[in-house]
């Protein structure tokens, strides 16, 4: 097994407490209504949210997936952290045993946010991961960031 491993981040005018809460805490509800496109629904198999929480996504209609399961690893909802791993899914395929993602939301400059995200993908054998592919989902991630950022700043009494 191989481990491939890479960083993004985001910057947005909305501030961490609220972006943390709309993005993480709420974005079961949330990402449906902003992208059923690409989530049609987020349903609880097992827990209450927090760590060890199985969740069954169902991909909307555009997409070339069907379904995954994510598990929550850790939730820290004073310091804005969020880690959780794709265990299940088409998505995985052939070729990812899982795919971890360990989201940090910071204080910008600006006085808005940051997004930091690691994902790491744990290959099963030696596989080779192309920029491509790793660009894909970074492009994915920044959308679903853009959809959320886009509701919070049209509806300002949200979170």
């Amino acid at each position: 097994m191989g481990v491939v491993s890479y960083d993004s981040e985001i910057t947005t005018p909305i501030p961490p407490a609220k972006m943390f809460k709309a993005a993480v805490l709420d974005a079961d509800n949330l990402i449906p209504k902003v992208l059923p496109q690409a989530i049609k629904s987020v349903e609880v198999l097992e827990g209450d949210g927090g760590p060890g929480t199985v969740k069954l996504i169902t991909f909307g209609e555009g997409s070339q997936y069907k379904t995954m399961k994510q598990k929550v690893e850790a939730l820290d909802k004073e310091n804005f952290t969020y880690c959780y791993s794709i265990i299940e899914g088409d998505m995985l395929g052939t070729t990812f045993e899982k795919i971890s993602n360990e989201v940090k939301i910071t204080t910008s400059p600006e006085g808005g946010s940051v997004c930091k995200n690691t994902s790491k993908y744990f290959t099963i054998g030696e596989v080779e991961i192309t920029e491509e592919k790793i660009k894909a989902g970074k492009e994915k991630a920044s959308e679903m960031f853009k959809a959320i950022e886009a509701h919070l700043l049209a509806n300002p009494d949200a979170y």
